[in-house]
């Protein structure tokens, strides 16, 4: 044996357990976990009404025995989509910032909770944006892996809140479609809606403790889902 050769097979020993270690991890919870609820905070406002709304059903969530990890959208340097179709090859957007982290967040949670004011009949511009950068995974949905068009993958549970100022019959009506193709593309079942009109002025959700305690209630009642604690025993 060569020199060379018996300096790689000790690399080789030394690098294995540190991936077996890192695999222990993951099942343990120390790591990405499938257990955990993605919850998105799509307001350009903080401590707006749907930020306030999604903040209670995290509680519930966390209350029921889930794991729950939080995203500021205003945070985070994303770019909008550029169609380079740079994710034609892989399903990956090729572009460079933090949708990358957030990609795989989306990607690896069990269940995801999304919050978004109204803003002329659609969601707000930091939403919009993530949607848009989530081409990449209808590429590879449909595209890379052939699925056929509106069939869904595993049985993964999404939450969408949101709020509007107006009281208009079809104030939700666009937004809901987007919604729906959306979570189409990340393999995410609409499980709950929770929509509210009236809602304008920062603090305006708090005249309405109803709302807030069926955010909470949901919050909950998503946990188990995701948990599969919902189910009837026998």
């Amino acid at each position: 044996m060569s020199p060379s050769a018996g300096w790689v097979r000790t690399r080789l020993w030394e690098i294995i357990p540190l991936f077996v270690l890192l695999e222990e991890r993951c099942r343990s919870g120390n790591g990405p976990t499938m257990n955990a609820i993605l919850a998105i905070h799509g307001s350009p406002r903080r401590g707006g009404n749907t930020s306030t709304l999604l903040n209670r059903a995290i509680e519930g969530a966390r209350g029921g025995g889930a794991e729950v990890e939080e995203v500021v959208l205003r945070d985070l340097k994303m770019s909008p989509c550029l169609e380079l179709y740079g994710c034609k090859k892989t399903g990956r957007c090729v572009i460079r910032d933090d949708f990358q982290e957030l990609c795989d967040k989306l990607v690896n949670c069990r269940g995801l909770m999304l919050a978004s004011p109204i803003f002329f009949y659609a969601v707000s511009a930091h939403t919009k944006i993530l949607m848009d950068r989530c081409q990449s995974l209808w590429v590879r949905k449909y595209w890379i892996d052939g699925v056929p068009f509106g069939e869904r993958r595993g049985s993964r549970k999404g939450l969408f809140i949101s709020a509007g100022a107006t009281r208009g019959k079809k104030l939700f009506d666009g937004v809901l479609l987007s919604i729906r193709y959306f979570f189409d593309a990340l393999d995410v079942e609409v499980w709950r809606t929770l929509l509210y009109r009236g809602l304008d002025l920062e603090g305006d959700v708090l005249s309405h403790p109803d709302y807030l305690e069926e955010a909470f209630r949901t919050g909950q009642e998503l946990a188990r889902a995701v948990l599969g604690t919902d189910k009837e025993p026998g």
